[in-house]
């Protein structure tokens, strides 16, 4: 027990000296999550505008938020979770599980026919600590991710994702380079060094997976 609380002290100690969380006050956004999507974004050219863009997990909001802002008034910005997740101008929020059919056909009747541009997972397992039981969960997530991306991302559009290295990330990146023209892993500076999450950015949904 005194571990856990030591490594808590330490999590605690770290995110209020965490630039990016002071950063994220100041400016108003809800997590500093956040600036890891600016960075990925702004790297690869992601946004353009009037795109439709789906946030699955998005509680508390970060990116759901930060995303509205750099569309302006054009576009979509459908945030999914299981959840609550208090209101953002401009943000449509779907409270529920996704892998439920009436959450789904929640999510077609708004898109009411119009192809998703943009698949956003920020999605992460309560840790337990234990990696034998937190990997499965958190590839077992990552997996639903890419279902949703195979059902309602057009093709051409684009898939961002948080992954866990350990067992199964290589044959889910593998996974992925079936279904998409380019893949690529990148680990934004506002990821903590320490952590072993990795974003997978998989570009140009093929219309067959090879």
């Amino acid at each position: 027990m005194a571990t856990r609380s030591k490594s808590s002290q330490r999590w605690l100690k770290e995110h209020h000296s965490d630039p990016f969380v002071k950063k994220a006050r100041a400016e108003g956004l809800r997590s500093r999550a956040a600036y890891k999507l600016e960075e990925l974004v702004e790297r690869d050219g992601l946004l353009k505008p009037g795109m439709v863009v789906v946030d699955l997990g998005a509680a508390p909001g970060g990116w759901s938020q930060w995303v509205r802002q750099e569309l302006g008034g054009s576009g979509r910005v459908i945030a999914l979770d299981i959840l609550e997740m208090p209101p953002l101008a401009g943000v449509e929020f779907l409270h529920g599980d996704f892998r439920e059919d009436e959450v789904l056909s929640r999510l077609e009747a708004s898109l009411g026919g119009r192809p998703v541009d943009l698949v956003l997972s920020d999605m992460a397992p309560n840790k337990s600590g234990v990696d034998a039981v937190d990997m499965p969960r958190a590839m077992y997530l990552s997996e639903l991710a890419m279902d949703f991306a195979d059902r309602h991302l057009k093709v051409e559009g684009d898939f961002l994702i948080k992954l866990f290295q350990g067992v199964g990330f290589d044959d889910y990146v593998r996974e992925l380079r079936r279904r998409y023209a380019k893949v690529s892993i990148r680990k934004p500076q506002a990821s903590r060094k320490r952590s072993p999450e990795v974003y997978a950015l998989a570009r140009g949904k093929r219309a067959e997976m090879k």
